[in-house]
């Protein structure tokens, strides 16, 4: 996808983020390299050039931005906070409190406000979907309300009750024909992508920047009778090994167990999506021939669309008629990125 230098300069004029991977901006009068969607003032366009990668700014002598830290994975969670994630998944009964981050040498304002910006909650309410989460699964496994409350790190019967119903909108002893889906932030090249799980598999994969997120999420939650809590699965640990080896070069087919919620339509176009081998692509036209249905190509895009397990059901190989690449969720620049990892490493 070749970019002219009024459209990179058009999309760094407007922080565009949806540029994000396909060029970097260097300043030559400053010698520092940014990201498109550096907020930082644009100069005049004589004083610019851009680059397909970090390593071509770095090479002509170009400096990474300290505003946009464009050698940072997009989205990326930060070491120290990775750190807290671990322990809380080990035992979800931990209680971080002010205090705790202070003797780590942390702001505790500077948690909260990384998690209201990616979690959409604070640190500590993100601590409770946690402990709520590891409650709900011990009493599903048998566990007596008194055990999984204060087993789960809660203090009182009242309080686990009142939060609980808050979270599920059913009291605790009524939970049994209630769901839960585990959801995580997974960290990629590309940016950091939510996944979501249940007992069966993966049920969704999808950047976070995705703007139909938050309509998939109810959808799921709907369909499952379920609620999307915060919280570790088993699925995760192998999802994140094979997504990285993925990412690597080194794995070619998925494994993980996978969860695809939809009509009998549209699985006929995900199984033929996921029949496309790795390095190569094909067209709507030939998917829509390939079920049977030569004449039903927007259903088929449209089936697509509706793909909520990006990279492992590979909707980026499918491209238009001429091999142009047409539309993707996860947005142009990704699937060209995708693409091009897979020719690479064919």
């Amino acid at each position: 996808m070749e970019l002219s230098f009024d459209q990179m300069y058009k999309a760094t004029s407007e922080n565009d983020a949806s540029f994000e991977g396909i060029f970097f901006t260097a300043v030559k009068t400053t010698g520092i390299f940014c990201r498109p969607s550096c907020p930082a003032r644009r100069p005049k366009p004589e004083n610019i050039e851009f680059f397909s990668t970090s390593k071509e700014c770095i090479l002509k002598g170009y400096r990474p931005c300290k505003v946009c830290h464009p050698l940072e994975k997009l989205n990326e969670t930060p070491p120290y906070i990775k750190q807290i994630l671990t322990e809380l998944s080990e035992d979800p009964s931990l209680k971080f409190k002010d205090n705790d981050l202070q003797k780590r040498g942390l702001e505790p304002n500077q948690l909260r406000r990384w998690f209201m910006k990616n979690h959409g909650i604070t640190f500590q309410a993100y601590q409770r979907m946690f402990r709520i989460n590891s409650a709900f699964k011990r009493i599903q496994n048998g566990d007596t309300i008194t055990e999984a409350a204060f087993n789960s790190g809660f203090e009182s019967l009242s309080g686990f009750g009142d939060t609980f119903k808050q979270v599920f909108g059913v009291s605790p002893k009524n939970s049994k024909k209630q769901g839960i889906i585990d959801i995580k932030r997974v960290e990629t090249p590309l940016g950091t992508m939510y996944a979501c799980a249940v007992k069966q598999g993966i049920c969704l994969l999808e950047f976070t920047d995705r703007k139909v997120l938050e309509t998939e999420f109810k959808y799921l939650s709907k369909i499952l009778n379920a609620t999307i809590v915060q919280g570790d699965n088993p699925h995760f640990s192998l999802l994140e090994e094979q997504l990285k080896e993925y990412f690597e070069g080194k794995r070619k087919k998925f494994s993980v167990p996978l969860l695809t919620l939809g009509s009998d339509f549209q699985h006929k176009v995900w199984d033929t999506v996921c029949k496309i081998p790795y390095g190569e692509t094909t067209s709507y036209k030939q998917q829509a021939i390939t079920i049977g249905s030569p004449d039903a190509l927007h259903a088929v895009a449209n089936a697509n669309g509706m793909n909520k397990i990006s990279i492992l059901i590979p909707c980026h190989r499918v491209t238009g008629p001429d091999g142009s690449m047409t539309g993707y969720g996860g947005g142009i620049w990704r699937k060209k990125w995708l693409l091009d990892l897979e020719e690479r490493n064919l």
